[in-house]
């Protein structure tokens, strides 16, 4: 497949994302990675498929209190957590988050402590020797998170979003100068014309 460039105009508009801010697309329905749907989390309210849910309750309930046996954690930490854990392909909605924070203190197996307005929740002895008990199972459930992150950042375009950041950083910081003498402009454009030229040829 051969794509036409533009060479007097550049394109805008391209997104280079963040850690927040990077592509939040379709999710993944049953024709996605091993498939595991998106739905129940922020993926799915972005037109993601009706696939199987990421966690079940079980298994979100071991993943919160391992992340909370890291380090006493917000309600929006966790959410924040997991996502960066899925390189940004899955977080759970807070509606799935704050009834499995309050099963698990029915538990026992975290406790709230207030922290001004928010409450932290922090680990029991109960909840360490259920994390020990389960120890295999926990691991399996973090390999699962990290095998999505993987295969999103391989299908999702990251790389090039990273790059095209890398670009407009460079091109600002050299060209966006009070004044640039024309040799440098026609160097900068002839290095740009020949990058398009060799991913046409790809």
């Amino acid at each position: 497949m051969r794509f036409g460039f533009n060479h007097g105009r550049g394109e805008r508009g391209q997104d280079c994302g963040g850690r927040h801010g990077g592509p939040r697309g379709g999710g993944w329905g049953r024709g996605g990675f091993g498939g595991w749907g998106m739905h129940e989390g922020r993926e799915g309210g972005r037109g993601g498929g009706r696939g199987r849910r990421m966690f079940d309750g079980g298994e979100l309930r071991l993943v919160l209190l391992k992340l909370i046996e890291e380090q006493p954690r917000h309600g929006y930490d966790l959410i924040r957590e997991i996502e960066e854990r899925s390189g940004g392909a899955y977080a759970p909605s807070p509606g799935v988050i704050y009834p499995t924070l309050t099963m698990l203190d029915d538990m026992g197996l975290v406790e709230a402590k207030a922290e001004g307005a928010r409450k932290a929740f922090a680990i029991t002895e109960a909840g360490t020797a259920e994390l020990v008990a389960k120890a295999a199972e926990v691991e399996a459930l973090f390999q699962r998170l990290a095998e999505l992150g993987e295969h999103h950042a391989r299908t999702s375009g990251g790389p090039i979003r990273r790059a095209m950041g890398n670009l407009r950083a460079v091109l600002q910081e050299r060209l966006g100068g009070s004044e640039v003498d024309p040799d440098t402009l026609h160097a900068v454009a002839d290095i740009l014309d020949e990058a398009a030229r060799k991913i046409e040829r790809l």
